[in-house]
């Protein structure tokens, strides 16, 4: 039972790790006067139109990919629950 928790323990820490690592990698693209900076967790980090930082219209992006990302995950938990993986 312990060694399943050392397991445990080490497989959130590589996620941790990997996060990270996601965090600090970012994409930037121009087109239209519109600039776009998504870092590899794929947040948007900024968002330029004609100029001027949008930070209502990055937020609402960040949000709403969050929250599909929740539905997504639950959709996903329940499926492999019918195929006999509980608790994932």
């Amino acid at each position: 039972m312990f060694d399943k928790l050392k397991d445990l323990n080490r497989l959130r820490k590589m996620q941790a790790e990997v996060k990270k690592q996601l965090e600090n990698i970012f994409v930037t693209n121009e087109k239209g006067g519109v600039e776009l900076v998504i870092r590899g967790d794929k947040k948007i980090e900024k968002l330029i139109i004609d100029g001027e930082d949008n930070k209502n219209l990055r937020d609402l992006i960040n949000d709403s990919m969050k929250e599909v990302d929740k539905k997504v995950e639950k959709q996903m938990r329940g499926q492999l629950s019918e195929l006999g993986f509980p608790n994932l």
